[in-house]
């Protein structure tokens, strides 16, 4: 049983991390699928994602520097039939076939183009698979050493029909990030109550005034939760952000209280105290169990606290970012961060925040609100927070 243990946590941090090997002893040796290889960018970054069914890693045998031509292996990964497609951006053509040594990965790439980083994605944000991640630049100035001996054939047609019986090309990747902006309440629920109207009228303005804003630029996909005065149940609200694979969700919502002169908004999280509820809302049809790469419960359970520690931290990040935009768009609460149990909060994969965005009891709030200029101006600066909080992440990831 401590071997046993001992194992499970290994196996835990090695996911969390994006690290190759076996999760559990059982799974040691396993020969992994290859499912399928997409592509996305253009001639200034190229990214080529491998979709496999089990963690790996890839070991580099030529990085393109003389020639253009990038060879990687996948050792664990079985890629039985091969797939092979035409370019995009930086990357002229790929194929993948299966070796002695395992799956092997060929890029051609355009001149002056390099490869920037690789990495591993385990199971998160909705995606049930883990994704091997090759990132391409174009770096002028280079020098490639070329040979007359080297063929200009792209890589995919220098395999013989035999190891590749079929041609497919996979669809281009989005790289656009899914936000899920969710109108609090709405239809037979209310919500509060103010001098002018109920909280579901204002929520969902507000969150069309969002919608317009994000869609301004071209990188993001909006979903909205709702988008007329419809009742949705609050766990309906969470699949939806899971099964759009979101990248971010907020709920806007309008405060209330017995105190008319209290005014301000507030941006909560999840609360610590709330992680046992979000264990039990995740294990209702299992998802997350399906997602995990072992059977063991205790593996699992291990998997969970991970991904959920790390979304946690992920949704602070947005909700410091978000209070220090809209601070001088609109009044704040003396406290303006929390954390509560909010239902619409707990999936585990999704960062997520509520934002209130001030009290329907306070005359100077609401009508604040209800001003569609003002509402605007205040959306405007949460758009603003979500374009900060996205080139940060893409600051970290680049180091």
């Amino acid at each position: 049983m401590r071997n046993r243990g001992r194992v499970a946590i290994a196996a835990a941090a090695a996911v969390a991390v994006g690290l190759a090997g076996a999760v559990a002893s059982h799974a040691a040796g396993a020969v992994g699928g290859l499912l399928k290889v997409r592509l996305g960018g253009d001639s200034q970054q190229t990214r080529l994602v491998m979709d496999i069914d089990q963690a790996a890693s890839a070991r580099l045998v030529a990085d393109g520097a003389d020639d253009g031509h990038v060879v990687l292996v996948l050792p664990t990964i079985s890629a039985a039939g091969g797939l092979q497609g035409l370019g995009q951006g930086l990357v002229k053509a790929w194929s993948v076939d299966q070796t002695s040594g395992g799956a092997r990965l060929q890029l051609d790439l355009a001149p002056d183009a390099r490869i920037k980083g690789r990495f591993l994605l385990p199971p998160a944000d909705g995606v049930d698979h883990y994704r091997y991640v090759v990132d391409v630049i174009y770096q002028p100035g280079q020098v490639r050493m070329t040979s007359a001996k080297v063929s200009a054939i792209p890589v995919a047609l220098k395999l013989r029909p035999q190891i590749i019986p079929t041609i497919t090309h996979a669809a281009p990747i989005s790289l656009k990030k899914v936000i899920v902006i969710d109108p609090g309440h709405g239809g037979h629920d209310p919500g509060a109550s103010g001098a002018q109207g109920f909280e579901k009228d204002v929520n969902l303005a507000a969150a069309m005034a969002l919608k317009e804003r994000l869609e301004r630029s071209t990188r993001y996909q909006v979903v909205l939760t709702r988008n007329d005065d419809t009742y949705v149940p609050l766990q309906d609200r969470v699949r939806i952000a899971q099964r759009a694979g979101a990248d971010l969700f907020i709920s806007l919502h309008s405060d209330s209280g017995g105190d008319a002169s209290v005014r301000g908004a507030s941006v909560y999280t999840l609360s610590d105290k709330a992680s046992n509820r979000a264990a039990r809302f995740v294990k209702q049809d299992d998802w997350f169990m399906k997602a995990s790469l072992t059977g063991d419960r205790g593996v699992q359970d291990i998997l969970f606290d991970l991904t959920q520690r790390n979304t946690k931290n992920r949704s602070a990040a947005f909700a410091n970012t978000l209070v220090s935009h809209i601070d001088g768009k609109t009044p704040l609460l003396r406290r303006s961060q929390r954390d509560a149990g909010f239902m619409v909060l707990l999936a585990p994969d999704v960062p997520a925040v509520l934002l209130e965005m001030g009290f329907v009891t306070n005359a100077e709030d609401e009508e604040f609100l209800r001003d569609p200029a003002q509402r605007k101006r205040l959306m405007s600066s949460v758009g603003d927070a979500i374009d900060d909080y996205f080139a940060e992440a893409t600051r970290l990831a680049s180091r």
